[in-house]
């Protein structure tokens, strides 16, 4: 979901897929913005996502349990370039006030990723 996408969505509905109001995200939006215009500029590509569809993909890493590698392909963008700037957008929200919480399982619940994978392996000489 892009943030074209994501404006057309009742309030409502937009806090239940996004996890934030709409006054919210536009003030995040707003926050970073202004920081990313403190940022000293020494050539380089601009961003190409924009900072709201940024702001949606940070959203979806952290609430969706996505990979980087899912996401940066829905966007279109490099995942590394997609983990350092998520990283980026994390940093800032904290630092300006906002809270970002991570899900933390509860104590003595363990979350296990049993995915089969198969290696080949030299076959024993008898």
């Amino acid at each position: 979901m892009n943030y074209e996408t994501a404006q057309k969505l009742s309030d409502v509905r937009f806090k239940r897929l996004v996890g934030v109001k709409k006054s919210t995200f536009d003030e995040m939006i707003a926050v970073l913005k202004a920081e990313y215009l403190k940022v000293p500029r020494h050539g380089g590509r601009h961003l190409k996502l924009s900072m709201e569809d940024l702001l949606l993909a940070t959203f979806q890493y952290l609430r969706e349990y996505r990979t980087y590698e899912v996401i940066a392909l829905d966007f279109g963008i490099n995942e590394s370039n997609l983990i350092r700037k998520s990283r980026w957008v994390e940093e800032t929200l904290v630092k300006n006030g906002f809270t970002i919480k991570k899900y933390e399982p509860e104590e003595g619940i363990s979350i296990l990723d049993a995915t089969e994978i198969w290696i080949e392996r030299p076959k024993k000489n008898k």
